[in-house]
């Protein structure tokens, strides 16, 4: 019996295909007469003038943005990578997601926390997340444990890492003062000094009694 791999997500190429195809016919749209003032950027912006020549669609001109240049619909609102983009909200919204042809994206209204709960969640269930970004080191690691079989103590572990490592990325400063402080050994605290002994000091009274039995 051959054991089943499990599929990694691979998303269609055609429709990202076909939509490079349709792009390629459409006309540079660059800003209105950005190519005479230095301080006009080249990325379009809608022109508002009243005698606005790309506006009123004047022969000689550039082509400027309109409905007829839109994009193929089989590609429309798909993301670079080829995902079909899936707001998630919470854990539970990560079962509705097909890890082959979707992938999520965490709203900006979820918080550090449970950030960190749907990132250890769609790692186990092979979800790509849109914005979270993994630095190399961190893939690497990956790429050495998968050569390693993880027992469920590591498995746990790893997890729990991964989990602080999220919650490290927004400490504020006052929590690393505070950590420092508890770090730092205690000051040790400095000793009274003796009193000098006074130079007269009295004499013992056991000089003076063997001084009257003598009498």
């Amino acid at each position: 019996m051959t054991e089943r791999t499990e599929k990694k997500p691979s998303p269609s190429q055609k429709e990202l295909k076909v939509r490079a195809r349709a792009k390629n016919k459409k006309p540079a749209f660059v800003r209105a007469e950005s190519w005479k003032y230095d301080r006009f950027s080249i990325g379009w912006r809608r022109p508002r003038g009243l005698d606005n020549k790309i506006r009123r669609k004047i022969k000689g001109w550039p082509a400027g943005v309109s409905v007829g240049y839109k994009g193929p619909k089989i590609a429309r609102g798909l993301h670079p990578s080829g995902y079909r983009e899936v707001i998630v909200y919470n854990i539970a919204d990560l079962s509705k997601i097909d890890p082959n042809t979707q992938a999520a994206r965490i709203a900006h209204t979820v918080g550090k926390r449970k950030r960190a709960l749907i990132i250890a969640e769609a790692k186990k269930l092979n979800i790509k997340i849109l914005n979270f970004k993994v630095s190399p080191e961190a893939e690497k690691k990956e790429e050495e444990a998968e050569g390693e079989e993880l027992t469920e103590e590591q498995k746990k572990e790893k997890e729990e890492e991964e989990i602080e490592e999220v919650f490290k990325e927004g400490e504020p400063v006052e929590a690393e003062e505070e950590a420092e402080e508890e770090e730092a050994p205690p000051k040790e605290e400095k000793k009274p000094k003796k009193e000098k002994a006074s130079k007269t000091a009295p004499e013992p009274a056991e000089d003076e009694e063997e001084g009257e039995e003598e009498q």
